[in-house]
């Protein structure tokens, strides 16, 4: 299965589970759960229902893990320490429920809970502090960080929901209790506040999810995000909801925390995520190709047939699909002696992104197999025997979200590149630079965008680097830290960015279709005109030359409005006027695109000279007496003609234009969704709001759109 498919796939059965929120349950069975899934429970709040058959399981491995321990069996854990500590044996009673490795479960977790966050109104409150240490308190956290020290509450509905996947298993001797209060937190939706820092991911993400057993366990001290966004306490939440705490026993301290679900939770929605922004790219993609007037050539099935990397195919597919009904990529032209190339900035997309889709996939079945596996030590086999390993190691999710972020990085430097060449002129085939509207002279409109998503780019280029500076830890016993929950949050991190430089690459983009889509209007309204004036001052002479160079790519008419038809085959001086335009028009686009540069009345001054050497190569006409004066008349008109039709068509193109006509499949879907659902029209200096706070609080001003405009 290709990328593409995949996510398609994945898309339709969310969008599905969305439709019928009411009624759906995503049962767990503990090898079953899918990405969908786990965004459906964690931004979208679904509901759970543990398999019946899976309580079976759990109390078989419970049973066994109690025949152990009563045949004085050493279990890790159980009877013992861990984390360094498991060595030292917990002397006890026969009756294993009330003997001191019962109590101790309870200590342990309460000892791995070392995160650091903002005082709670429980909390150790100071004194009065002295009159030199009062003037210069300064509360970092308040004015310091742009960033919670918690998991999001997604982050830690989505780890709670694998946690449960993983124990109802039955491979980790826990009581089916602890599965059915877990699942009772996202019933609930009381979200544990699990510190976003502190975790190295050696032997599963401990401290994190020792949060969680706090938290069903009803600790007064374990805070707890209510639904109304404020903080409550464990106690509070459970008593609230009717809810029983659960008192851990034998072995479940080390069963609760020795697992890798929260790096993978925080690893699936990060994959969710940089799926969408792949797709994206790709359009994004043909959207450039389109507003660079490039060629569908570099997307042709040939390539892949002599290159058939999986990524590239199916990349290039899906681009050449983007742009199926497309009026502004060019038309290939295989009888052309002398074709040009696309700049390597779309000519390369598929090489470039096909490695990342590849990758992608790769990731995609790494988190997918973890979020459906058992990532606790030790385990349970089915004959009753404990064996001690390496599961909850979570470097497969590293490994993950280090590859998300590498192709996080490489989607940024990609769309980067396009815009660089979007608001180049001397790249942009025709479009004035930093995709102005009005005179250069009076706009640097898309000019601080640049800064910006060079800045995006460079932070990008910063957070591909690897997590990979783990220090031994726990006396030793810890020398292999995978650090993948440190490397998932960077790689939400970039996410973040890539999809500001995403955002600002899509207004770009429509600005320059819309930029496209006025010229080609343009020169449609113009064409009557021109031919008119070129009869008004040509009619009379006799039948022009040929063109001196008939293999010129600029002498090839298809792509360019039909002026030959538009002259009446009855009037000899109306064809002469209509092949003398033939071999001007081609002149009169190639000078409008390379004066881009140029304020309107300085520009189609030297667009109207540009002519003069095709009517001087006229020599029926350009020898005769009177023929010089005559073209300066002639330069004047057009320039004057010109210049006012481009002004009154640009303000009006300003008003209500709409490119949507000349765009491919996907162009109009972006576009549509831009200008017509966001509201966000096409850019002008003269048009950027900046209404005054009297007309803000009386309403009358106008507001640019934002995200509280949106229905």
């Amino acid at each position: 299965m290709d990328h593409t498919e995949l996510i398609l796939k994945g898309w339709q059965i969310l969008d599905d589970l969305i439709d019928e929120k009411d009624s759906s349950r995503i049962t767990l069975t503990g090898n079953t759960l899918t990405i969908p899934d786990i965004i459906f429970i964690a931004r979208y709040n679904g509901r759970t229902t543990i398999n019946p058959s899976t309580i079976y399981y759990m109390q078989e491995s419970l049973d066994k893990l109690k025949k152990k321990l009563r045949g004085g069996n050493v279990i890790n854990g159980a009877d013992t320490g861990f984390r360094g500590n498991d060595n030292t044996k917990t002397n006890k009673s026969d009756n294993t429920k009330t003997n001191k490795s019962d109590k101790i479960q309870h200590d342990l977790i309460s000892e791995l809970h070392n995160g650091i966050f903002p005082s709670g109104k429980r909390d150790h409150q100071i004194g009065p502090l002295e009159e030199s240490l009062r003037k210069r308190r300064y509360d970092s956290y308040i004015n310091g960080v742009d960033e919670a020290p918690y998991l999001p509450r997604s982050w830690a509905r989505a780890a709670i929901l694998i946690r449960i996947n993983s124990l109802i298993s039955g491979r980790s001797a826990a009581r089916p209790i602890v599965a059915e209060r877990m699942q009772d937190l996202l019933k609930y939706d009381i979200m544990p506040m699990i510190p976003l820092r502190g975790s190295i991911s050696a032997s599963g993400d401990l401290s994190s999810l020792s949060y969680v057993y706090g938290a069903i366990e009803g600790k007064s001290t374990i805070r707890m995000l209510s639904e109304d966004g404020g903080h409550v306490y464990a106690d509070e939440a459970f008593e609230h909801n009717g809810l029983k705490p659960v008192v851990l026993q034998a072995r479940e301290a080390l069963t609760m925390t020795n697992g890798t679900a929260v790096s993978a939770a925080v690893g699936a929605l990060a994959l969710h995520d940089t799926h969408g922004l792949a797709i994206l790219a790709q359009v994004l993609t043909a959207m450039s190709v389109e507003a660079l007037n490039g060629s569908t050539e570099s997307f042709h099935p040939f390539f892949s047939e002599v290159r058939p990397h999986s990524g590239q195919k199916e990349c290039a597919r899906n681009i050449l699909a983007f742009l199926e009904g497309s009026k502004l990529t060019k038309v290939d032209n295989w009888d052309d002696p002398t074709p040009g190339q696309d700049r390597d900035v779309i000519r390369a997309a598929p090489q470039w992104l096909g490695p990342i889709l590849e990758d992608l996939v790769l990731a995609h079945e790494q988190i997918l197999v973890e979020c459906n596996s058992v990532t606790d030590n030790s385990l349970v086999t089915q004959k009753g025997r404990f064996l001690h390993g390496g599961n909850s190691q979570a470097k497969v999710v590293s490994s993950a979200v280090e590859e998300m972020r590498q192709g996080i990085q490489g989607i940024g430097r990609l769309l980067s590149s396009q815009y660089t060449e979007l608001i180049n002129p001397a790249t942009n085939r025709g479009l004035p630079p930093n995709l102005v509207a009005e005179d250069p002279s009076a706009s640097l409109l898309f000019n601080s965008t640049d800064l910006n998503i060079v800045a995006l780019a460079a932070e990008l280029d910063f957070l591909a680097n690897p997590v990979k500076h783990a220090q031994a830890t726990e006396i030793g016993n810890e020398s292999l830290g995978s650090l993948a929950l440190i490397s998932a949050r960077y790689t939400h991190t970039a996410i973040d960015v890539l999809s500001q430089l995403v955002a600002a690459h899509l207004i770009a983009v429509c600005q320059a279709l819309d930029l496209r889509a006025m010229h080609v209007q343009f020169w449609e309204l113009y064409q009557p005109r021109f031919l008119k004036l070129v009869a008004e001052f040509w009619g009379t002479s006799e039948h022009p030359s040929s063109p001196s160079n008939p293999t010129d790519p600029s002498q090839n008419l298809s792509n360019l409005p039909d002026l030959v038809s538009s002259s009446s085959p009855d009037d000899p001086d109306s064809t002469v006027a209509s092949d003398l335009s033939t071999l001007l028009w081609p002149e009169l686009l190639r000078a409008f695109d390379t004066t881009a540069s140029m304020d309107s009345q300085e520009r189609f001054v030297a667009v109207a000279k540009s002519l003069r050497p095709v009517l001087l190569d006229q020599t029926s006409f350009s020898t005769s007496a009177g023929f010089i004066p005559k073209l300066e008349s002639f330069t004047e008109a057009l320039s004057i003609s010109l210049n006012d039709v481009w002004c009154s068509h640009r303000d009006a193109y300003l008003v209500h234009g709409d490119a949507i006509p000349l765009l491919g499949k996907a162009s109009k879907q972006m576009y549509t969704f831009l200008r017509h659902t966001l509201k966000v029209p096409m850019m002008a200096t003269r048009n950027l709001a900046m209404p005054k706070p009297e007309e803000i609080k009386d309403g009358s001003g106008t507001q640019a759109p934002t995200n509280e405009c949106l229905p």
